[in-house]
């Protein structure tokens, strides 16, 4: 069974976050939420949210995929906390898989995993991709590098991991089983 891990930082985007993970755990994947401090954790909406472990207590040889939800000031915090960009260059050392939606590609772009690499965000972060080749499309996925824009695309991100992470049939019937419409 595939395992991912996402980092949680105080204001994070709660949607992406949360449908990203409930979409992957409906495909039997297993998703590792670890904050970045232990405790629960408040997202930009003020929803607590209590991650399974910590960042510190997780080994990285564990996972095939990292993904980074968005939302402010969570980005920011991610991106401040060197831990996380350690995390982002070993996985990229180690071709593993990597997501990010909405603000977050900034921090693949931080860590200099982004550079060279076609790539989407939420619009404002367009100017913050240092490297990354912006695509306007709902979820961009080059090498093993996976992205999307927000809010509005975490269902279909989260169904884009699932197809890379096991296969399109399982994502196409959790999609249905969920009533996703007008897929791509």
């Amino acid at each position: 069974m595939p395992t991912v891990l996402m980092p949680l930082a105080q204001g994070f985007e709660e949607i992406e976050a949360i449908t990203v993970v409930d979409i992957l755990r409906r495909a039997g994947i297993e998703v590792v939420v670890a904050g970045l401090v232990s405790g629960s954790i408040s997202g930009a909406h003020a929803i607590l949210v209590v991650p399974d472990t910590t960042i510190d207590a997780v080994n990285p040889d564990s996972f095939d995929m990292i993904v980074l939800p968005g939302g402010q000031p969570g980005t920011d915090n991610l991106n401040a906390d060197p831990r996380v960009h350690a995390l982002l260059k070993e996985f990229a050392t180690k071709n593993k898989l990597i997501g990010a939606i909405c603000a977050a590609p900034m921090v693949l772009a931080a860590a200099g995993v982004l550079n060279g690499k076609k790539s989407t965000c939420y619009p404002a972060y367009i100017d913050r991709l240092n490297g990354g080749i912006y695509e306007d499309a709902a979820v961009v996925s080059d090498g093993g590098i996976i992205t999307s824009q927000g809010v509005g695309t975490a269902i279909e991100f989260g169904l884009a991991l699932v197809a890379r992470l096991t296969n399109q049939a399982t994502s196409d019937g959790i999609a249905k089983a969920m009533l996703v419409q007008d897929r791509p």
